[in-house]
């Protein structure tokens, strides 16, 4: 065999051997050191709403997978027990009111009344006629003090009662779509019950399910970029923070307070996901986002970190 063909055959396979350590090289950055994962999931806030009043629905004024806005009615209970009790709580009022009046009145007269005894002299007027009057004036006082109570807290009643009637009709407390919703006329609903799901569109980000080891490359305020299963352009946003805690699989609370740490251990040691929250920046228009679905996320860091 020549020499030139043995040297060109080490040469060829020497450099078939460092473009495979090079690709190799590449693809282990690539998978276990570049930012990026396919583990992220589109999320949102979700607002359970619950009505403040209990009653039966006589109207419902959306449906399902609506869109509403803040404010827009959604449904409203029957506002006739609200109404009666209304109209009762109003009457206390005006009756606190006169009761109010009349016992100003009555304070009033005493009060001037026991002032005209205390500026008679002695010999014009006892002693006892003097604190008798003195005495009526801080009955009196003290009668009109309860009426003002009284006035003030009928006044509270009926602030409650119209709020109450108020809170009849159920509105959107964010924008968003409603969800799962399948309220009807007839449904009794209960004070402080959810009853239906409001995903607030306005709060959508994405959780990027990062392994530990990639951590080190990312920093709050990196650019990233969210690539949906379902295709279409990428999205792009930042790095808002990292979760400040995940849970230990490897340890239970026991029954006597003490630390139930798992003995067994395995060999083969998965990395840890931590969730990663990616704020997104601007969302195009003809993307249709969904909670739960799933992306990919890349980061970009804005320099090489060691």
């Amino acid at each position: 065999m020549k020499p030139v063909s043995l040297i060109y055959r080490f040469i060829v396979t020497l450099g078939a051997l460092v473009l495979a350590g090079i690709v190799g090289w590449q693809l282990w950055i690539y998978y276990m050191e570049s930012p990026w994962t396919r583990d992220g999931r589109v999320r949102a806030d979700i607002v359970s709403l619950a009505p403040d009043v209990s009653g039966p629905v006589v109207q419902v004024f959306v449906h399902d997978n609506e869109l509403v806005h803040t404010g827009e009615p959604l449904f409203q209970i029957d506002p006739a027990r609200f109404n009666l009790a209304l109209a009762q709580v109003n009457a206390a009022l005006a009756q606190a009111k006169a009761t109010q009046a009349k016992a100003q009145a009555t304070m009033q007269n005493a009060e001037q009344n026991a002032a005209r005894y205390a500026a008679l002299s002695a010999n014009a007027t006892s002693a006892i006629a003097r604190d008798d009057a003195s005495t009526q004036s801080r009955a009196a006082k003290a009668e009109y003090e309860a009426a003002e109570a009284a006035y003030a807290a009928a006044q509270a009643d009926t602030g409650v009662a119209q709020l109450n009637l108020q809170r009849t009709t159920v509105r959107a407390t964010v924008n968003g779509v409603l969800t799962n919703f399948s309220m009807q006329p007839g449904d009794y609903v209960a004070a402080g019950s959810a009853v239906m799901a409001i995903v607030d569109t306005d709060s959508l980000y994405v959780d990027g399910y990062f392994e530990e080891t990639k951590l080190r490359h990312i920093q709050p305020g990196d650019k990233a970029k969210v690539e949906l299963l379902q295709g279409g352009p990428a999205i792009d946003g930042h790095v808002q923070g990292f979760a400040a805690g995940i849970a230990d699989s490897e340890r239970i609370a026991a029954p006597t307070l003490l630390a139930d740490v798992n003995p067994t251990f395995t060999w083969v040691r998965l990395a840890a996901r931590i969730p990663v929250r990616i704020v997104l920046d601007k969302i195009p228009a003809d993307v249709n986002l969904v909670a739960g679905m799933t992306c990919t996320v890349s980061i970009l860091p804005e320099k090489k970190r060691d």
